[in-house]
């Protein structure tokens, strides 16, 4: 048995409690939930398996009108949850009336994540002072067009970015963690808000741990992206104290300086995007829309097409 024994790989040993819980909220991702699932149950070759007594696996299926339920139910060591009420603060929330224990993962349905970054992350969170940890980012950029993979070859190389917990679709949580995140408002931005919550000092990113997150296929769906994100900084800001998660025009320059002909074409589209998603969400904003939620299709159906190559 693994969990609840000291467990030792390339750091010190460390004590995990009985019980990991992960909680996947699905809205309608009958189309994928089979590729992150396989990831967290189905290896039967790793002595981290999820045949271990020690995880649970909880999907929340929210108001899906499709065969969600049915595609969770196929896979063993897997409680499914349903609600009629198409909400994912909701979802997430009725997870954690289920879930048994910490530390506590919240993981999207259309990412991919195996059961050793999941305990790679859960060892994060319980070292003393982390109470918030998110695995490394994969992007793959394969077949995106030149108006999204230039916008991500900048994203991804700001300071925010690379240090802040949110756009990777997964977030652990230790038991104080928890009970910081629980204390929030109803924000349309969980991971945003997960990430705003924590200092540098008491949030992780652990390199060894990675996540699979399939970037958006058309430039319609970016957009829809990023609207949504500046939405929830600013209902963030509104109805909590965290401070802001903004990029400064310095970590703009730096990457000017880094490569100027490479950089500077992707810079000034990265600019465009922005100004006019952030244009798109004062509009949003002003209306007091936020619960809008701007759904992604198109890196959904990228991810349903990497598991039937798969």
């Amino acid at each position: 048995m693994i969990f609840g024994n000291a467990w030792t790989s390339h750091d010190a040993p460390l004590i995990l409690p009985s019980v990991i819980s992960v909680v996947v909220p699905a809205h309608n991702e009958a189309a994928v939930l089979g590729r992150l699932l396989s990831g967290l149950v189905a290896d039967s070759l790793s002595e981290l398996s999820a045949q271990a007594d020690g995880l649970e696996v909880l999907v929340v299926a929210n108001g899906c009108s499709d065969e969600t339920v049915e595609v969770a139910a196929k896979y063993p060591n897997v409680r499914v949850i349903e609600t009629p009420v198409p909400n994912k603060h909701r979802a997430l929330r009725l997870g954690d009336e289920h879930a048994a224990g910490f530390p506590r993962l919240y993981v999207d349905a259309d990412v991919e994540l195996t059961t050793d970054a999941v305990l790679s992350l859960a060892r994060a969170v319980s070292q003393p002072g982390v109470h918030a940890a998110a695995p490394k980012r994969i992007t793959p950029l394969d077949g995106c067009p030149w108006t999204v993979r230039w916008y991500y070859q900048i994203w991804e190389r700001l300071p925010v970015v690379q240090q802040g917990l949110f756009g990777r679709g997964v977030i652990a949580l230790s038991a104080q963690g928890h009970a910081r995140i629980a204390a929030l408002p109803e924000l349309m931005g969980d991971d945003l808000a997960a990430s705003l919550s924590f200092t540098p000092q008491e949030r992780s990113v652990v390199e060894r741990a990675q996540v699979v997150v399939y970037p958006p296929r058309t430039l319609g769906d970016l957009l829809r992206r990023r609207v949504r994100s500046m939405t929830v900084t600013t209902q963030a800001a509104d109805q909590t104290q965290l401070p802001g998660s903004r990029t400064s025009k310095a970590d703009l320059r730096d990457l000017l300086r880094e490569a100027p002909l490479r950089n500077g074409p992707r810079l000034a589209w990265f600019v465009i995007v922005t100004a006019i998603a952030r244009s798109r969400a004062r509009r949003a904003v002003k209306a007091g829309d936020f619960t809008t939620w701007l759904r992604d299709e198109s890196s959904r159906a990228a991810a349903a097409a990497a598991t039937e190559r798969k």
